[in-house]
């Protein structure tokens, strides 16, 4: 919140402690930029994928995730429903 733009390889991953639809639901209010929003479950299987637009209310997964990775939108496209992700510490 509160930045007014994003580099191309940076990003938040936000971390639940289950697979949830309401828990992984965000807002976009005072965010001033676009957003590439994927949401992946604890199997590691993306299961939604949206551009959340800035100071729109709600954005919610069509299937319950566990984690949330907020990236440039330009990257929206790297990710598709079904891809398996891993995370790491490079």
């Amino acid at each position: 919140m509160f930045r007014s733009g994003l580099a191309h390889e940076q990003g938040l991953l936000l971390v639940e402690a289950r697979d949830s639809r309401l828990d992984t639901s965000i807002h976009m209010l005072f965010v001033f930029m676009d957003l590439a929003v994927i949401w992946i479950n604890s199997e590691y299987r993306v299961v939604d994928s949206v551009l959340a637009r800035s100071w729109r209310p709600v954005y919610a997964p069509h299937q319950p995730a566990k984690y949330i990775l907020e990236i440039h939108p330009d990257r929206l496209d790297e990710f598709k429903i079904g891809d398996r992700v891993e995370f790491g510490n490079d």
